[in-house]
């Protein structure tokens, strides 16, 4: 089985958007606690989704780039693909402020993302 092409540094372009990912969503951590103790905090954590998300997005892309062209495993697509809708509902719960959804299925995503990271 072929595999995704290093980058000038050994790390390839999905292992990059996996650790952009998890980046994301600790820092999302790091802003709901602003959230709750500072007057900007709000429009940080609302900025993160953002930000957060699309880096979900961009993991996406990135498996598919790494098994289409790049002759890896179709497997990081379906777990791309599941991050990207627990993302979903993670902006979902979080737009309808239900935080005993919210904040355990941010630390789930953390753990998840963290997961794909050192398996990668």
């Amino acid at each position: 089985m072929a595999t995704q092409a290093p980058t000038a540094h050994g790390f390839s372009f999905l292992r990059i958007t996996i650790a952009l990912q998890t980046l994301t969503v600790f820092l999302q951590a790091i802003s709901a606690g602003l959230l709750l103790t500072t007057s900007y905090g709000e429009m940080l954590h609302s900025v993160g989704a953002r930000v957060m998300y699309g880096a979900s997005m961009l993991y996406v892309l990135a498996a598919v780039l790494a098994w289409k062209p790049g002759g890896g495993s179709p497997r990081p697509i379906g777990h791309a693909l599941g991050f990207l809708a627990l993302a979903s509902v993670q902006v979902a719960v979080g737009i309808a402020h239900l935080p005993p959804v919210h904040l355990p299925l941010g630390v789930l995503m953390f753990g998840l993302s963290l997961l794909a990271l050192v398996r990668r």
